[in-house]
């Protein structure tokens, strides 16, 4: 009898190799490197060479009228705007976020809302057993939903139970990493059956026009569990994000192709749910203080929503040798290059100081549009100088020190105005109207711009007079001169 054929598949990134070993040369991941049975290999002279000849494609032009795809709209505003306007017919979505922060709520919540309005929807679990999930509709409100419910793994037998005539047109699937085929040989989980799994179920929406909505694990690194292949099989792309001591979540938009992508939703955990925030602006700076320094308020766009968030910094000196710098909601090397460019630019000693930076309502900013707020905060927590509490600040840093423009400025600027904030210090954009100081100062929108060049303008803005900016203390250890 001939002996099995093994194989090892790294977990991580999915490359295989024909023996173990603690860590995968393609990701660099340790322990994750599993052994499972390979497939059988197929007769002698198949592929291509064993068939006849294929069938010709027919080819059409890019032009003509192409009809919008049909959508099923939840009604629950934030989650329909990060799809593009709600579930396309046919379309396959996955959503990964970190154990606990609201998944599985957020999906039932959208398959009661539309079971509701007499769109059939299927709730497969493949983690929890049915009577805990009606347990979690009954604290949600949710009990009187017309959700067809089941708790289910196997992928041959929910393929079966939707190809039915009157199959639901929506079905979660929580989890896909649950889920398994008999066809492979390896356990549930693996990327084998994750990737087996996920390919059957989206060919099942693609050839039943069922809208398939699948939840995924995440890894350490917040990365979807599994094959990196699987979130190229789905249409649609979901991270739900949030700090564990924040009430608020944000779905965010990866990859969409039926609508934007880097599109957010936020909502409020409660006891009922989770709530839509129709302006997270506002509710992002609900809890701010005026006058405190080392607060700056920037107008970022996330997606193709404007959003305000506070920025807050705080210098103080380090007592070791090596200075600490911790960042929270934002990106810890571009931190780095804005205080780099403060102190090789604009002379302002930041060395021997500890940083503190932390985005307020647990939001993540990725885009370089921040660089000029988080100058603007550091700087005021090193100078002990408030930034005016009327005021937004939003532009990006080279490394020469100038601050260049950055996209959707008029959109930035009317959200700050809706808010009540009278002033913007951006980068300049055109010539304008001189204002005393020798920067350009332009009303739009309602609020009073004010442009800058160099990052050695906002710092002089902390530095009135003469008076330096204040120097980092040292720890030189105890007072000798008492003894």
């Amino acid at each position: 009898m001939a002996r099995p054929l093994k194989r090892f598949v790294c977990q991580s990134c999915g490359a295989v190799t024909s023996k173990w070993s603690g860590r995968c040369e393609s990701c660099g991941e340790w322990n994750t490197i599993v052994e499972e049975a390979a497939p059988a290999p197929g007769p002698a002279g198949g592929g291509l060479a064993r068939g006849g000849k294929g069938k010709l494609l027919e080819f059409a032009g890019l032009s003509g009228s192409t009809p919008q795809p049909p959508r099923y709209k939840s009604g629950i505003a934030e989650f329909d705007r990060v799809c593009g306007g709600g579930l396309v017919v046919g379309s396959a979505l996955l959503i990964g976020g970190d154990p606990g922060i609201g998944k599985s709520t957020l999906l039932l919540q959208v398959a009661a809302a539309l079971a509701k309005q007499n769109t059939a929807c299927a709730y497969i679990s493949g983690e929890e057993a049915l009577d805990q999930v009606r347990l979690r509709a009954e604290r949600l409100g949710l009990h009187d939903a017309p959700v067809h419910l089941t708790a289910a793994t196997s992928v041959r037998d929910i393929v079966a139970t939707l190809e039915r005539p009157d199959a639901p047109k929506v079905a979660v699937i929580d989890s896909i990493q649950t889920m398994w085929l008999d066809t492979v040989d390896s356990t549930p989980g693996t990327v084998t059956q994750v990737r087996a799994s996920a390919q059957a179920l989206v060919e099942l929406a693609k050839r039943r026009g069922i809208a398939v909505l699948l939840v995924g694990h995440v890894t350490k690194d917040g990365a979807i569990a599994g094959p990196r292949v699987l979130e190229h099989m789905v249409d649609t792309v979901l991270y739900f994000e949030g700090e564990r001591g924040h009430q608020f979540r944000i779905l965010r938009t990866v990859k969409n192709r039926f609508g934007p992508t880097d599109e957010i939703g936020v909502f409020e955990m409660s006891d009922r749910g989770l709530a839509d925030v129709a302006n997270p602006s506002a509710l992002f700076l609900a809890e701010r203080r005026g006058q405190v320094s080392g607060a700056c308020v920037f107008a970022g766009i996330e997606g193709t929503r404007p959003v305000l968030v506070e920025i807050q910094a705080l210098v103080a000196p380090s007592s070791f040798a090596t200075p600490r710098h911790a960042v929270v909601g934002w990106d810890s090397n571009r931190l780095a290059m804005v205080l780099a460019v403060l102190e090789a630019r604009c002379g302002v000693s930041i060395g021997a100081n500890d940083v503190y930076l932390n985005v307020a309502g647990g939001l993540r900013i990725g885009e370089p549009a921040a660089d000029l707020a988080v100058a603007a905060a550091v700087v005021s927590s090193l100078a002990d100088e408030a930034v005016p509490p009327d005021m937004v600040v939003f532009g990006e840093i080279g490394l020469g020190g100038e601050v260049r423009p950055v996209g959707q400025r008029e959109a930035r600027l009317r959200e700050a105005a809706k808010l009540g904030f009278r002033t913007a210090l951006v980068p300049r954009s055109q010539a304008g109207p001189q204002r005393p100081g020798g920067t350009p100062a332009r009303a739009t929108e309602g609020i009073v711009v004010d442009e800058i060049e160099h990052l050695s303008d906002l710092v002089a803005r902390f530095q009135p007079g003469d008076r330096p900016l204040k120097r980092p203390r040292r720890n030189n250890g105890p007072d000798r001169g008492r003894e």
